[in-house]
């Protein structure tokens, strides 16, 4: 028997964005805010103001802190997108499934009718300790393949979502995305800046634009998901039938070669690409002394963000590109369902270049 939405009718839609100064949150926020939901906004430093968007402050690994904070939010939507990352899979594990659960049951009193999480590709390539490693399923992934055998800190949060919704009587959603690019600083996870600083560099000191990644990576097939339709999914799940209770995959619909995405994102970055040749070339060994070039690169284009740490993942880049498995994901599942945006990477790749720029995250081309 299927449990009544504790949302009616006379219970107006309100939205709680986990993380939402991270790029998926920030996504999302924007997306609510543009259909004129009231927003409340939670993350460790808030962000812009914005109308119709109140900014919450919580730890969200300390169950005090969350019950205090939340104890009189009454939010109908959840969209929960945040993580920290450990330094092993077991202490990921009970720090990132902890925050799952600890934030549901501070919303216990509230009347949500729905809670969407983000998750990933390590939902079927396993986590950062053995990433890509030993029995994975064939590509294209599909989301009803089996759950590896090996500890993931996207199975704990699954299961305490999927918990908690059983106790609280809301419907739910997970959102297994790829590579997310989109607009955000002091991300842990977030290629496109971090490739726009790399060129930034590279342009500075009059070196080439190197791949860092593996032959796999140069020569297969790929692709990634856009923030902006990462966040449309989650919002059409959380509020369409056809999305309740279900996990679905997200990317954005197209696929490409790193051989034929490189350079053109050198041409728009304006300097020269090159290629894999023998060997990976990790950007944490190229760019091992690159913080004193960052300054520089700072100080004479009058930039904004002068801790290069805020705006470069090299690690989380490294760990993409220097894959040796192919990852192409299966979309089909939400598009039956209803769901059928489209992007294509190159041109999220390209807008959002022009966004850094805008704002001095970045240097112009001239």
């Amino acid at each position: 028997m299927e449990l009544p939405s504790p949302a009616t009718s006379s219970t107006p839609r309100s939205a709680l964005v986990v993380g939402a100064t991270g790029i998926t949150g920030a996504a999302v926020v924007e997306q609510l805010l543009a259909a004129g939901w009231p927003v409340a906004g939670l993350a460790r430093r808030p962000g812009a103001e914005r109308d119709g968007l109140r900014w919450l402050a919580a730890d969200l690994t300390s169950p005090p802190d969350l019950g205090r904070v939340l104890a009189a939010e009454r939010p109908t939507h959840v969209f929960f997108t945040a993580w920290l990352r450990q330094e092993t899979e077991q202490a990921n594990i009970a720090v990132n499934g902890g925050m799952v659960r600890d934030l549901l049951a501070a919303l216990r009193e509230a009347p949500l009718a729905h809670v969407a999480l983000v998750t990933g590709m390590k939902h079927y390539l396993g986590p950062f300790e053995s990433y890509g490693q030993g029995d994975m399923p064939d590509t294209p992934f599909h989301e009803d393949e089996p759950r590896l055998d090996a500890p993931n800190f996207y199975y704990a949060q699954e299961d305490e979502l999927v918990a908690a919704a059983g106790a609280q009587g809301f419907t739910w959603s997970v959102h297994r995305s790829h590579t997310v690019i989109g607009h955000a600083v002091g991300n842990a996870m977030n290629m496109g800046l971090t490739l726009a600083v790399a060129a930034a560099i590279s342009r500075h000191t009059g070196s080439p634009f190197v791949f860092p990644g593996s032959a796999t990576q140069w020569n297969g097939l790929t692709d990634m998901t856009d923030a902006d339709i990462l966040a449309e999914q989650m919002i059409w799940a959380a509020t369409s039938p056809a999305g309740a209770d279900e996990p679905f995959n997200i990317v954005n619909g197209d696929v490409f070669r790193w051989r034929w995405m490189w350079p053109r994102l050198a041409a728009a970055l304006g300097v020269e690409p090159v290629g894999f040749e023998d060997a990976p070339r990790p950007f944490e060994q190229q760019m091992a002394d690159a913080a004193p070039v960052w300054a520089e690169v700072v100080a004479a284009h009058g930039l904004v963000e002068p801790d290069l740490e805020r705006v470069a993942s090299w690690w989380h880049t490294d760990a993409d590109l220097g894959r040796d498995v192919e990852v192409v994901t299966d979309m089909s599942k939400s598009r039956l369902a209803g769901f059928t945006s489209h992007h294509r990477t190159v041109d999220s790749f390209l807008t959002l270049f022009e966004r850094y720029r805008a704002e001095r995250l970045v240097p112009p081309l001239d």
